[in-house]
């Protein structure tokens, strides 16, 4: 079984900053990319910021100079540095990965996989 492990979030004040970090677990022989996801009470998940395993990096544009993103494709690990957070930025946040595992019976090819998503949360 695949699982993605997330760590980080919690309560900040603004202008301060958190870094979420996410492990995929699991027979995993090929990752294309991963990336965090968020979704705000009310609102549509969006993408926040991804990285594919060759380092090519997208952010949303309202995260772009202040969120930094990285993916370790030998440990699994994808990581987003938050510096100076405003209130907007209070959401769920979620980590996705794509990519291909063995179930032991089977294989699955390139997937998506969701974390659990912690939460963020930015006073003013």
């Amino acid at each position: 079984q695949v699982q993605l492990t997330e760590s980080g979030g919690g309560l900040v004040q603004s202008g301060e900053s958190l870094k979420l970090s996410c492990l995929a677990s699991g027979l995993i022989f090929r990752i294309d990319h991963m990336g965090w996801y968020r979704q705000a009470p009310g609102k549509e998940r969006e993408l926040v910021a991804a990285s594919t395993s060759s380092g090519a990096t997208t952010y949303v544009d309202s995260v772009k100079g202040r969120f930094t993103v990285s993916l370790d494709n030998a440990k699994r690990t994808v990581s987003l540095e938050m510096n100076n957070l405003d209130p907007a930025a209070t959401a769920v946040y979620y980590c996705h990965a794509q990519l291909a595992a063995s179930l032991g019976s089977h294989d699955i090819p390139v997937s998506d996989w969701w974390g659990q998503g912690p939460q963020v949360t930015v006073s003013s």
